[in-house]
């Protein structure tokens, strides 16, 4: 039984036009969250910070060096200069990089600078950044960069608006995926019907498939589904005349309880041994 035979109850199948839709990857609209400005402050203190104490050891190192070296003014100035864009352009360009769109700040706070499509950063999005970010951060105190993230609807900052990226924020709660019970049109067919030759992978695909049912559009949602119950209706018997995603849920349903029966009676059977498995024959030693 083919997928674009199948027909839960008789009921016909409304085809839908491969040339009419557009789908993106497995048509999913992810929902991603961009960092707020008091956290992304937050963030951007830390780091300042950090390229505070290396700028702070490099002129250290440097005042040392002078005074063991004898250099002249023009030497401390041109050292001081590469000191300065290291600390606070070279060494952020390059741990952006390296860690894709982290540093010590983001990495506190959960966020990670991506671009404006989602995708990861690179080389030259960290260096557009890390050069803005020199101009609206340490010249300006900060104050560019304030303006800017409170105005745009992702609090990016100037260089983030150049660049094309923003900061994710990743640390996000995870909610726990509801338990789907049996659909009520299936109350009469669960008793009745043989879903134990289900294999497992294909079990966790009817499951994926539920959860994510509601984030697809209706036309990937009604192929998926039909697609998944005709090869589900291969080890199910009898198949229950209603939709396909009824039938899945029933099918999925139905499946979780009777492995939760089997694992509780197991437990239970256990339960009731244990005394046998652990204890010492005939009353050993106070016999």
């Amino acid at each position: 039984m083919s997928a674009s035979s199948y027909t839960p109850g008789g009921g016909s199948r409304s085809r839908v036009d491969p040339g009419s839709e557009l789908i993106t990857g497995e048509a999913v609209a992810l929902e991603v969250r961009p960092t707020g400005f008091m956290l992304r402050a937050v963030g951007d203190i830390v780091d300042v910070l950090v390229s505070g104490l290396l700028l702070l050891g490099g002129f250290l190192l440097l005042g040392a060096a002078s005074v063991a070296v004898e250099l002249d003014q023009a030497a401390v100035a041109a050292l001081s200069s590469v000191i300065l864009v290291t600390s606070t352009v070279i060494v952020p360009c390059v741990v952006e990089t390296v860690t894709h769109g982290r540093s010590l700040g983001r990495l506190i706070i959960g966020a990670r600078i991506v671009r404006d499509d989602g995708g990861a950063t690179s080389f030259r999005h960290a260096l557009i950044r890390a050069l803005v970010g020199f101009f609206e951060i340490y010249l300006t105190f900060g104050g560019v960069a304030a303006i800017t993230g409170l105005l745009s609807e992702r609090s990016k900052r100037l260089g983030d608006l150049l660049a094309g990226t923003y900061s994710q924020h990743e640390r996000v709660p995870r909610i726990p995926d509801p338990a789907l019970g049996l659909p009520p049109q299936l109350a009469r067919w669960a008793p009745l019907a043989d879903v134990g030759r289900l294999p497992d992978p294909l079990a966790r695909r009817v499951a994926q498939y539920l959860r994510e049912a509601d984030k697809l559009t209706p036309e990937s949602r009604a192929r998926r589904g039909y697609e998944l119950a005709a090869e589900v209706s291969a080890y199910v018997s009898p198949v229950p005349p209603v939709a396909p995603e009824i039938f899945l849920a029933g099918v999925s349903a139905l499946r979780r309880d009777r492995e939760f029966a089997a694992l509780h009676l197991e437990k239970q059977r256990l339960a009731r041994l244990e005394p046998a498995l652990r204890g010492l024959p005939h009353d050993f030693p106070d016999r």
